[in-house]
């Protein structure tokens, strides 16, 4: 608990670091840049954490680690701060919302629990791989590389690695963490999660096509 806290107040300041230093960006900036710190700094750690990447969800349904247990701690840290920051956000996004609090209420339990380690270290590592290139759409915009072949790169390559994470890697560890003998309430969490990220592959998806004709038809005009 105490960790958790630490974990909390360390974001926060991280924000008003961030906040101070590019005094002239918005607030969405500086929090996505500190997103961009946590998913970079979680998919470290859970790397770290794995004990055989030959089956890294192995062993299923056991007794987290000290090391995954601090590791999921960092990141529920992360997110209770990052739901506030979303609330004073101008723009409340309800899918984000609901992505918060279904990641928060399943690595809150596994903390509880003390189990479930390793598919919830999974989970974190498949749910932030595409986070820095996600970010990176939405910094290059407000930094003046709107509808550029940079920010167009951005787009597809956040497209390549969510899919492949979330609708590949995805479903397969949602299936073996229901399949285990895991707590009801992480099951539960395990197929919520993977239904958010079902409806943003469809956003992504409808994005991607957009941008693709939008860029087809603007080569055609010149």
């Amino acid at each position: 608990m105490n960790f958790l806290v630490w974990a909390v107040i360390s974001w926060t300041v991280a924000f008003i670091l961030v906040r101070k230093i590019f005094s002239k960006r918005s607030f969405n900036f500086c929090n996505r840049i500190v997103s961009t710190l946590h998913a970079s700094l979680a998919v470290t750690l859970c790397s770290l954490t794995v004990e055989d990447w030959g089956c890294p969800v192995c062993p299923l349904a056991s007794k987290s680690s000290p090391s995954q247990m601090k590791t999921l701690a960092v990141t529920l840290g992360y997110l209770i701060y990052d739901l506030i920051c979303c609330l004073f956000d101008n723009h409340v996004n309800i899918d984000n919302i609901v992505h918060h609090l279904v990641s928060i209420l399943g690595i809150g339990a596994g903390l509880v629990y003390e189990r479930c380690g390793s598919e919830m270290i999974m989970a974190v590592w498949i749910t932030e791989i595409s986070s820095p290139f996600l970010h990176m759409r939405e910094l290059l915009k407000e930094l003046g590389y709107r509808d550029t072949n940079l920010n167009l790169a951005a787009d597809i390559l956040f497209a390549v690695i969510f899919t492949l994470a979330r609708m590949v890697a995805g479903p397969h560890l949602t299936y073996v963490t229901l399949s285990a003998d895991n707590p009801l309430l992480i099951k539960a969490m395990a197929f919520g999660l993977q239904l958010v990220s079902a409806f943003w592959f469809y956003k992504i998806a409808r994005m991607v096509r957009f941008k693709l004709t939008k860029r087809r038809k603007s080569l055609k005009e010149t």
